[in-house]
């Protein structure tokens, strides 16, 4: 078989030029990793990709995959995962004897089916998948490595080849990863499309409202906006095809209809326990004295949450109504139910929007104060939390709803449901741009805290 080439000798070949294949054409062409980039698109766009290289130093656009995977060292599908196994069983056969293939999506069982199922028997695997979006920079976020049919050799000449990315890798197998991911990302992302779906559902702008202000609020409110601008697709691979996200997105969907039912009974002294016993699991309790307690990752405080706010309040904006963070309480419960540890996967393999959720959730669960309001707002839906009520009643409905599309498996159903929303949201997308923009350049500068919360913010 021969032998891999020089990295400054290499040719890179990437099959899917969608926004993270873009970003990796111009990360690794700009490196100086290797001798050039070979790249294609669906044949229809053809046109587009070459205008799009045109001035860019090495890359250089092909027709189709056939060309890319015959002539190039080390090929990246990156393309939906849905496809993955329609495009290698197109373009795998010709893929250069000795040559490392890799994929980009974001659930790996069944780019690990086709892989085996497509490519040659003199072809390697060593497969990745960078833990954060296109506009995200790379530097210094999590880039998963998966070394299946290779040498340690070539996992080495994978990672001196993306060594431009400056990303961080975490070496795993194909199933450590669906794992992983999916403690990270799936009920994260249950957790906004179901508020999304619910404010969209009240016809409202939620920070018009005069109850979703400041803090807290500034968080859910952006973060929902970074993902409904965001392709669907990116979403409904990780949900429907990885059997432990469905299994996590079904249990954040019965916790919150769980937690809900306790809401509308009015039985507050059942929610404590069962939200105290949540925080008790994932956060350790305030006591210190549970073996289980956590570092934090991140702390937070509404002084620092206000500056990403959007829309421009009024000064003489009335205190926000007492609310139950109903979103929040169902996440940790959820991952009490399962058994999950999130802060395992912290330090791993969090992505940037994880992070900042779990250091929401850490911001309410580990303040006595905060918490006992939200519990206390939540347990009395017919007096102090009144003013949630029919938003907690959208959430809940909301999130039974993506429950079920996911687990019917129907990438239509998923692709309705998200446009539906994304088009009630999308006229403020450029000014949610912005706050996003600050919000995770500011997780970036300040990635992990520790210390006490700090008490001296309302």
């Amino acid at each position: 078989m021969p032998a891999l080439p020089p990295v400054a000798e290499a040719v890179i070949g990437l099959i899917g030029m969608g926004e993270m294949g873009k970003m990796y054409a111009e990360r690794l062409s700009k490196g100086g990793q290797c001798k050039k980039i070979n790249v294609c698109d669906l044949p229809e766009r053809y046109d587009q990709l070459v205008e799009y290289c045109k001035g860019k130093d090495k890359l250089v656009p092909l027709r189709d995959g056939h060309l890319v995977s015959r002539e190039s060292d080390f090929i990246i599908y990156s393309v939906e995962a849905a496809y993955v196994d329609k495009v290698v069983a197109q373009y795998g056969p010709s893929t250069k004897v000795g040559a490392i293939v890799s994929g980009q999506t974001s659930v790996k069982a069944p780019e690990r089916a086709a892989f085996e199922k497509h490519l040659p028997a003199d072809v390697h695997i060593v497969s990745i998948h960078s833990l954060h979006g296109p506009t995200v920079p790379s530097d210094g976020q999590a880039l998963i490595v998966i070394q299946h049919r290779a040498d340690n050799e070539h996992v080495r000449f994978v990672k001196e080849v993306l060594a431009p990315l400056n990303s961080r890798y975490v070496d795993l197998s194909y199933d450590e990863h669906d794992e992983v991911t999916a403690n990270t990302q799936a009920v994260t992302h249950a957790a906004f499309l179901s508020m999304g779906t619910a404010w969209r559902c009240t016809g409202q702008f939620p920070w018009e409202l005069g109850r979703y202000i400041g803090g807290i609020e500034v968080v859910k409110i952006n973060i929902t906006l970074r993902i409904y601008a965001a392709k669907w697709h990116v979403y409904a691979g990780l949900a429907i095809l990885n059997p432990t996200a469905q299994k996590q997105i079904h249990q954040f969907a019965q916790s919150a209809s769980d937690l809900f039912k306790l809401m509308v009974q009015n039985n507050e002294a059942e929610l404590r326990r069962r939200v105290l016993a949540a925080r008790d699991f994932v956060f350790g309790s305030t006591d210190g004295s549970s073996p289980d307690a956590q570092p934090a990752p991140i702390l937070l405080s509404d002084s620092v949450l206000d500056r990403f706010a959007i829309g421009d309040p009024s000064p003489n904006q009335p205190a926000p109504p007492p609310n139950s963070h109903l979103a929040l309480l169902a996440m940790v419960d959820c991952w009490h139910q399962l058994r999950i540890r999130p802060f395992v996967h912290l330090a791993l393999a969090a992505t940037p929007v994880f992070r900042f959720w779990i250091g929401v959730a850490e911001y309410l669960f580990r303040d006595e104060e905060r918490l006992e309001a939200a519990i206390k707002a939540a347990g009395r839906l017919g007096g102090d939390g009144i003013a949630f009520s029919s938003d907690d009643a959208e959430f809940v409905i909301a999130a039974r709803g993506w429950s079920d599309t996911v687990r019917y498996g129907s990438f239509e159903a998923y692709k309705q449901r998200f446009d539906e929303t994304r088009m009630f949201f999308e006229p403020r997308f450029e000014e949610s741009r912005i706050a996003n923009r600050d919000m995770f350049a500011f997780l970036a500068e300040e990635p992990v805290r520790t210390g006490k919360m700090d008490k001296t913010e309302p």
